[in-house]
């Protein structure tokens, strides 16, 4: 989640995104005719997807078995070459190692928060694994800066330390909403790779120019990595839930998005990771009702559309 009250489309900004041409991705189409072109991008694949680890009455914190790591990965096999997890330790160290088996690539993740006894335990963990083969890209941290859990330049000393541990061809970078690449050159340029979450939802974007809106934010984000790689790590929509501002939640406006998004980057030739795999009831607590809508799958893993 990267929603902030003064990071939010205004009116001008609506006019100016509606004034934009929608680049012919995915024009007006009949239910069932978006519900064929889903089918037909899950069926050709696309190229990774966030991992969902929790299930009804799980939460971050709990450990998770390597059996129900196991039975999600293989329904997402078929449709991904690449996943993405959050965190190396509490039964998450299985995510890479996994799809490392199932021959996914891997985009791993240390969770850094403000505990800092914990957040040794990740940068251990995502080291080792690096150094064993199970990492493909290491990521030192999420948002950290956006929920203000330790310092900047202690972010960057743990960057720093992860370069220095694992084998020089894994690219090291850190992941936070676009914008944050700009107000921080240091630490960008400390980076091997821009991992850029984009989210027109929570910044009250209509969906009619979410795509357009997420497509300045990736613009945004490329510019501040001056000639580095930028990854969306994250982008979706919410099937159900309260709207924010102009953006509503619905599965209708979920599967276009979705739609959207990956023609438009398959189109680009941009890497990108979809948020998310399964809903997670757990959610609610931090985001609202929509937390747990976000889910390409239900929470019982069921596909939606």
């Amino acid at each position: 989640m990267s929603y902030r009250e003064e990071q939010q489309v205004t009116e001008q900004q609506e006019q100016f995104l509606a004034s934009l041409q929608h680049s012919g991705i995915a024009p007006e189409m009949s239910k069932k005719e978006f519900n064929e072109l889903f089918k037909s991008i899950m069926k050709d694949g696309f190229h990774g997807i966030c991992f969902s680890m929790y299930e009804d009455g799980q939460k971050p914190g709990d450990h998770i078995s390597q059996i129900q790591v196991r039975r999600r990965m293989n329904i997402l096999k078929p449709h991904v070459s690449w996943v993405r997890s959050f965190s190396c330790i509490e039964g998450n160290e299985f995510v890479p190692k996994i799809a490392k088996e199932l021959g996914l690539k891997t985009l791993v993740g240390a969770w850094i928060s403000d505990d800092k006894e914990k957040n040794r335990e990740e940068l251990d963990a995502l080291i080792k694994m690096a150094n064993e083969g199970m990492v493909d890209i290491a990521a030192v941290g999420n948002e950290v800066l956006y929920r203000n859990d330790i310092p900047l330049e202690e972010l960057k000393e743990h960057i720093e330390e992860v370069k220095r541990s694992i084998p020089s061809h894994i690219p090291v970078g850190y992941v936070d909403a676009y914008y944050e690449f700009a107000v921080h050159p240091d630490l960008t340029d400390l980076c091997d790779v821009i991992l850029s979450n984009c989210y027109p939802f929570w910044e009250k974007c209509h969906h009619d120019y979410a795509l357009t809106h997420m497509q300045q934010m990736y613009g945004q984000a490329l510019q501040a990595a001056r000639g580095k790689k930028v990854i969306i790590t994250e982008t979706g929509w919410p099937s159900a839930g309260e709207s924010l501002g102009a953006a509503e939640p619905s599965t209708e406006n979920a599967l276009k998005y979705f739609i959207n998004t990956q023609l438009w980057c398959k189109k680009a030739g941009i890497e990108s990771f979809y948020f998310s795999s399964f809903d997670e009831s757990w959610k609610v607590g931090a985001e609202g009702v929509v937390g747990a809508y976000w889910g390409i799958w239900d929470k019982l893993e069921k596909l939606k559309y």
